[in-house]
């Protein structure tokens, strides 16, 4: 059995090897001194400067400008990006600029469509972070706006880069789960209100941070933890189950539910407008999921489990492990030894912005585009409209709208 497993691992590993092997330039296409690809930064915050921070050592590119509302946080980015890029506090003076190539957007969720579609008019690329809307109808126009044009457009659900999770793809579509009937898919983290630095508002345009939100006065908790307000973001939904759904639309082929439920509850953190512990499940043709999430407890942080009837598929971000329904359980456990295994060769994010260098260059259609960032934001949309309507609902697909049932 050692040798079997060795061996399918082996096969596995070599198919997602020649999948990966179109995130690295090859010889003859390498990048000279003037080839590279000049990037813009938009929306500076915690995540963007991490994805830059992962930008940074790739070779073919380099961060020409950065732009937030906030200076203090402008100023880290532009030390991040070496010190030389240009600092600007309006985005729209980014995408006049001749000398950027792509964005990359980091702003609340509530800026995406509009900063988006402003970019890909402007003739930039872009990568824009999930989840790509803040409603299913900026989602259809953003689809409609990006595949009408010439530009390449990266969503961030990295999994669809990740080496592992790319295994997993392989694992499901041989048949070696037999038929999924149940995915259950969750994430913890440990999160806490109240106690935020101190904001300079002097150094912030709070005008400009709204944006197209409604105007109201200035909290530090909304400005800090904005994924959590309606106005910005759709809470533990929009922000971690799309990732996880995205993965379940990739492996179970589908595109939508059929239907949702959803309860949740803040239990803890009391300043959020959405829930700090939420349950959703989802109704698909061919299976049913569930999201479990929860911001009191980080133990086991998050990931999913493919249930069929002849095995069992674990997967997170640390690892990927197949078990057999027919093999005999471990001594003293309830479940056998596991017979694929496999950890993370490294970050998905890192291949996920490979990804959208290489189709720049290439003009190919990245690992996540428009049309699969939607998806998964609209499922997120989805649950988001049972949770607070505190009813089930019914996806129309032929209407593309949301229907009570």
């Amino acid at each position: 059995m050692k040798t079997e497993r060795r061996r399918f691992l082996g096969t596995s590993l070599g198919a997602t090897t020649a999948l990966l092997a179109g995130w690295r330039p090859s010889p003859a296409s390498a990048l000279g001194a003037n080839d590279r690809v000049r990037i813009g930064v938009i929306g500076t915050g915690g995540r963007a400067r991490d994805l830059m921070k992962k930008l940074r050592p790739l070779p073919g590119q380099e961060m020409v400008a950065v732009c937030d509302v906030y200076e203090p946080r402008m100023l880290e980015a532009a030390e991040i990006a070496g010190g030389k890029a240009a600092k600007v506090l309006d985005y729209r003076r980014v995408l006049d600029d001749k000398e950027v190539d792509a964005v990359l957007i980091g702003a609340p969720d509530h800026w995406h469509k509009t900063m988006t579609l402003d970019a890909v008019a402007a003739g930039k690329d872009v990568y824009v972070e999930k989840p790509v809307s803040h409603s299913i109808d900026e989602g259809v126009a953003m689809v409609a706006a990006v595949e009408g044009s010439k530009q390449v457009v990266q969503t961030g659900t990295q999994q669809r880069s990740w080496d592992h999770w790319i295994l997993g793809k392989q694992i499901v579509d041989s048949g070696r789960l037999g038929q999924i009937t149940f995915v259950q898919t969750y994430w913890y983290q440990h999160a806490t209100a109240g106690d935020y630095p101190a904001v300079d508002m002097a150094k912030l345009d709070w005008k400009q941070w709204l944006g197209s939100a409604p105007d109201q006065p200035f909290k530090p908790e909304r400005f800090y933890q904005w994924r959590h307000f309606w106005d910005f973001g759709g809470g533990g939904i929009t922000d971690l189950m799309t990732h996880w759904i995205d993965v379940v639309h990739w492996y179970m082929n589908v595109e939508a539910p059929l239907s949702a439920e959803a309860t949740g509850h803040n239990y803890n953190i009391k300043l959020w407008e959405a829930p700090d512990t939420t349950s959703v499940t989802l109704e698909f043709p061919n299976v049913m999921a569930v999201y479990l999430g929860t911001y009191v407890s980080k133990v086991d942080d998050g990931g999913l489990e493919f249930r069929g009837e002849r095995g069992t598929l674990k997967i997170d971000r640390s690892r990927l492990a197949f078990y057999r329904d027919d093999a005999a359980y471990a001594p003293g456990t309830l479940s056998p030894e596991p017979d694929i295994y496999v950890r993370s060769s490294g970050d998905g994010t890192l291949s996920h912005l490979k990804n959208w260098l290489d189709c720049i260059r290439s003009r190919k259609a990245p690992n996540a585009h428009i049309r699969i960032g939607h998806q998964a934001a609209r499922t997120s949309h989805i649950a988001n409209a049972a949770l607070r309507g505190g009813h089930k609902v019914r996806w129309n697909a032929a209407a593309e709208r949301i229907e009570t049932t």
